[in-house]
């Protein structure tokens, strides 16, 4: 089942509970967000979509692998909700398909995509290692079932006269003894949305913007000049909100932010502006 929620006369959102096999990239494996279209083109590659839940224990990061869909009614307000279950981990597939084992292999990969996020002048070192180790290997990403399942479920409810989406989590059924960070998602396509802007006046563009940065403005977003698209975000009390791109040969095309917040909230409520540019 997918479900399409206009936002203007060129804008559009789309949600399924169905992996999209169709896509070539690793995370079709996942359960995705809101998805943003422009005139029926799909604006997000690689991208998990907006407000969409991922759960850190420790260094390792854990992805929905299932959702459930619930349209409560629609226009002009749309409101719907999505259980999400937080039940995948990224792993590393051989050649011949079989999945590497080794706590010490994803130790140290864990442990190096934190070194990565956490030091910009890292950033491009490790990547070019990674992606020369995968090449050498033969190594893709995976997104299998983990030894770890929690519920997270998610209210959107969009606005078409204003385009404006406010979404809230409910982080009620987490465990209290193994999560250590809750992240929500707010991305769309890297090769669309490749201009950032806060408003703090800072203005960047592709590799500028950095692949995992702490935003201190009050209000934040990315653009798509080519398709006249925008999204914007707040800094809300109680969260760091991080910006991010990547573009990365098939394996990484994402472009937005995340909130990250302790597994101690219980809700947590923000909105989204989309909007067409002129």
């Amino acid at each position: 089942m997918e479900m399409l929620i206009p936002v203007s006369n060129e804008l559009s959102l789309t949600i399924g509970n169905k992996p999209n096999d169709r896509i070539s990239y690793p995370t079709s494996r996942l359960a995705k967000g809101l998805v943003l279209n422009r005139r029926g083109l799909n604006l997000a590659e690689e991208a998990v979509g907006f407000g969409v839940p991922l759960l850190m224990r420790g260094l390792q990061a854990l992805f929905p692998g299932e959702v459930k869909l619930d349209l409560l009614h629609g226009s002009p307000t749309w409101k719907l909700t999505a259980e999400y279950f937080v039940n995948r981990v990224e792993l590393l597939g051989g050649p011949d398909k079989r999945i590497l084992k080794g706590k010490l292999i994803y130790a140290a990969k864990n442990y190096l995509s934190a070194l990565r996020m956490r030091f910009p002048s890292a950033r491009d070192p490790l990547m070019a290692l990674s992606s020369g180790l995968r090449r050498l290997f033969g190594w893709e990403t995976t997104f299998e079932q983990a030894d770890f399942s929690s519920q997270v479920k998610m209210t959107y409810l969009l606005d078409e006269r204003t385009g404006l989406l406010s979404i809230e989590a409910d982080l009620s059924c987490l465990p209290s003894d193994s999560v250590t960070e809750v992240i929500i998602m707010n991305e769309q396509g890297a090769h669309y949305f490749d201009e950032y802007r806060d408003s703090s006046g800072i203005q960047l563009s592709g590799k500028d913007i950095g692949c995992w940065d702490e935003v201190t403005a009050e209000e934040a977003g990315f653009a798509s000049a080519t398709h006249r698209a925008a999204f914007t975000l707040p800094r809300v009390p109680g969260a760091r909100l991080f910006r991010g791109r990547e573009l990365v040969d098939s394996r990484l095309a994402w472009a937005g932010f995340g909130y990250s917040f302790p597994p101690t909230t219980r809700k947590f409520s923000y909105t989204v502006k989309i909007e067409t540019l002129s």
